[in-house]
């Protein structure tokens, strides 16, 4: 696997050549779909057929839009299941999908028959839940991709580099659609810190 330590090593892919899978990951606020949605705008400026996907699921900014934190947003298809996406992406060049934690293990065969079609897939998601255990459809999207970028935050209790999502509401249930009312970015320190403090509670 190659990991992607910049955003210009990922070559651009034309009609009937080898398609491959882009897993962006990372924690909340850390920029994942303003890069998927720059990525597929740069995609429509080479006229290459682009469609994009979210589950329906994800209703925090808009119905219908892929919509980054900072309010960049391109229109997509929202779906219920991952299969819902073969169908509307058979006749496209490069299909981008965004929120993918969301979806059960069948996104991962999805993204395989899609690249093995020949398509580029270009997949955004969190890699870990608020307890920093992986989501297993992003866990196992990374290890099937050709191209994986860790994008991170900034920690919003002491400025560093931050790669773990914060839950500030009690509730247990591993999806929970929320953003900075119910969640925060944090390093490795800080996010150790506020987990002992709610364990000592």
């Amino acid at each position: 696997m190659f990991i992607e330590p910049n955003f210009g090593k990922i070559p651009a892919v034309r009609k009937n050549e080898t398609g491959w899978i882009e897993v962006i990951c990372g924690s909340m606020f850390s920029g994942k779909t303003e890069e998927l949605i720059r990525r597929l705008n740069r995609a429509r400026i080479a006229n290459l057929k682009v469609e994009i996907f979210k589950p329906a699921i994800d209703k925090r900014y808009h119905d219908t839009m892929v919509v980054s934190h900072d309010k960049k947003e391109i229109r997509s298809t929202p779906v219920d299941f991952a299969n819902d996406i073969l169908l509307p992406a058979s006749d496209c060049d490069l299909v981008g999908i965004d929120e993918a934690q969301f979806f059960d293990n069948e996104i991962v065969d999805v993204a395989i028959k899609l690249a093995n079609s020949g398509k580029r897939v270009i997949i955004a998601g969190l890699d870990m839940d608020y307890l920093a255990k992986p989501f297993i459809p992003m866990n196992d999207l990374m290890a099937v991709a050709e191209f994986v970028t860790k994008t991170h935050a900034i920690c919003m209790k002491c400025g560093s580099i931050a790669s773990y999502t914060y839950r500030l509401d009690d509730s247990d249930q591993q999806v929970l659609l929320g953003e900075k009312n119910i969640y925060e970015a944090r390093c490795r320190r800080c996010y150790n810190e506020g987990m002992k403090a709610r364990s000592n509670h």
